[in-house]
Order: structure tokens, then sequence, then C-alpha cells
């Protein structure tokens, strides 16, 4: 089934409150209303804002749904984190026959347990279970699904704790994921127990120190060594990359320190798009010299008339 950004429907950002929600609707109620509109598609399109007005309006609902926006992109095939189709209970009773499957796979249709006349559980829901996820940068860009495993109380009927076992997984990496995030996989964690549901497991992700990349939210920086002659001169760099090397030009009378950058080459941001690579000159002075490189040292020192440190002590 295909995802659906609930937010992109109703034309409101992910941090819009509950009043810029609710407006959004009305306004996209009353333009594609099927008895008064004459707009191409407009059923379709007064069904799904229905639809985002629903997964929105609550807390809870809107909470759940934030959680599996991470792993998805509008109009595409959706693929959540594991446990995700086991999602539901906030229906409060009403069909969703009328949204789509999307909706009814995370919510639930008609007769839950809010709603639907049955007995709540009197069950005891599961312990949460947390764990660090350590995560190299180049995994930040992969597809690619990373297995973990962690341990799991297990309790007996009466609640007692009787022992751990180790569970795995195989966990994608959401787009656009932040170093400390707090990641939720709904009922991955210890088994309830007289019925009840699942605990959680919270992935807390943890990025691994790179060799060469350190990370400025979603930019990444990379110091080059250069030569001084080279910043005097201007020369051409190849400077690696996540996914490869780029050749960077550096202009004549570059400084050291200097920060240049280059698009698209940093880390995935909650939209899709990649940051920026900054990368910072610095000079490295040969360890030796023969007399005659200190002679074209001396030759330049004589010749060049600079003060480095005019106006210092001013």
């Amino acid at each position: 089934m295909d995802f659906k950004d609930y937010y992109k429907i109703l034309g409101v950002e992910p941090t819009a409150d509950d009043k810029a929600i609710k407006a959004a609707y009305r306004k996209l109620a009353r333009k594609y209303h099927p008895d008064v509109s004459k707009e191409k598609d407009a059923e379709a399109k007064f069904k799904d804002a229905s639809e985002a007005y629903e997964a929105l309006k609550s807390a809870d609902k809107r909470a759940e749904y934030d959680e599996l926006r991470k792993y998805g992109q509008h109009g595409q095939p959706f693929q959540g984190p594991p446990g995700w189709q086991s999602r539901g209970g906030y229906g409060g009773g009403q069909d969703t026959g009328d949204f789509s499957d999307f909706f009814s796979s995370i919510f639930g249709g008609r007769g839950d347990a809010f709603g639907g006349g049955q007995r709540r559980s009197t069950g005891r829901k599961g312990q949460d279970v947390e764990m660090q996820l350590s995560v190299f940068l180049e995994e930040t860009l992969s597809t690619e699904s990373k297995q973990i495993s962690f341990q799991v109380p297990q309790y007996d009927a009466s609640g007692r704790h009787v022992s751990n076992t180790t569970k795995s997984l195989n966990v994608k990496i959401p787009a656009g994921v932040t170093d400390g995030e707090r990641i939720r996989l709904k009922g991955q964690g210890a088994p309830g127990v007289g019925g009840g549901a699942n605990g959680d497991l919270y992935l807390i992700v943890k990025f691994a120190p790179h060799p060469k990349f350190e990370v400025e939210g979603e930019n990444l920086v990379i110091t080059v060594p250069v030569a001084p002659w080279e910043l005097a001169l201007g020369t051409e760099v190849a400077v690696p990359t996540l996914t490869g090397k780029i050749n960077l030009k550096v202009p004549a009378g570059s400084q050291n320190g200097q920060r240049m950058r280059a698009k698209g080459h940093g880390l995935l941001n909650k939209s899709g798009q990649r940051g920026y690579l900054f990368i910072q000159l610095k000079v490295v002075m040969p360890k030796e010299a023969t007399e005659e490189v200190l002679g074209l040292w001396k030759a330049l020192a004589d010749s060049a008339a600079f003060d480095p440190r005019k106006g210092w002590n001013a």
C-alpha cells in the first residue's frame, strides 16, 4: 500500500498546532465537498482531507502517525518499522471503511477497545525496553535494514520476572535521523501480562565517530590538509564524501582555516534533502627541509614584504 503524508494533504507543516490543522481541513472540506464542488476529483480529495484530519485531530493518533511518518514518502510503497502493522486501537468505534488501507492498518476499524462496546483488557502492558543504537554516518544514507539484538524480560502469569530472552529485528534507519533521536518501535518490548499489550522498544540513536567527518546538524565538516604554496597559487584537491569523492578547486590566495562548502554532500534531513559538506583548509608545513628549500623560503621572506602581524599589536 502507498504511504500518505497527511500534513501534505492538508497543506500544513508537521509542526502545525491543532487550530491550524482544523482550519486547513475546513478550508479543503468547503472546497471539495461533493455536494457543492465542481473541482476535478472533488470526492477523492474530500475523502483524503477527511482522512488526514481524522488522523491528526487526536493527539494519540497523531503521535502514532508521526512515528510512522519517518519511514515513508507520500505516494510511495510503504515499509514501516517492525511491529507497525499491529498499531491500532484509536478508532473510537468509527467505521474506517471510507478511508484508505493505510489508515485502517494503523488505526484499525470499528469495534475496538476504545469505543466498540468491547470490554477493555484487564491485563498489564509489558515493560518497555530501551537500547542505544550505534549508527555509522554512511548508514544514514542507506535504504538497507540494520539487524539489532537486545534483551527482553519475560514474566510469568503473576507478573514476576523469570528470565530474559534475546530478540533480533531488522530495523530500517529513518531518513533524516539525528544523533540522540529516540525512535519507538511499538509492541517490540516485553510481552504483556494477562492479555495486556506488549511493551515498546525505544532506540536511542548514537552516531559512531567518523575518522574524517564531524557532524554539525545536517551538515558535515572535513579538514583538508594543504601546503602553503597550494593556498598561495591555488590547486585542485580530491575530497572524500560519504558516497565517493569530489574535486575541489582551491582559489589562489585562500587562507588557512577557510571554509568552503559543497551542496548536497551532507546528511539527510527530514525533508529528504542533504545538507552541506564544509571543507576546512588546514596548512601543513613540511617536517624537514633541505638547504635549497630553506633558501627558497628565505628568498620569499625577503621579497614578499609581508607582515602577518600588521596591526596585531596596535
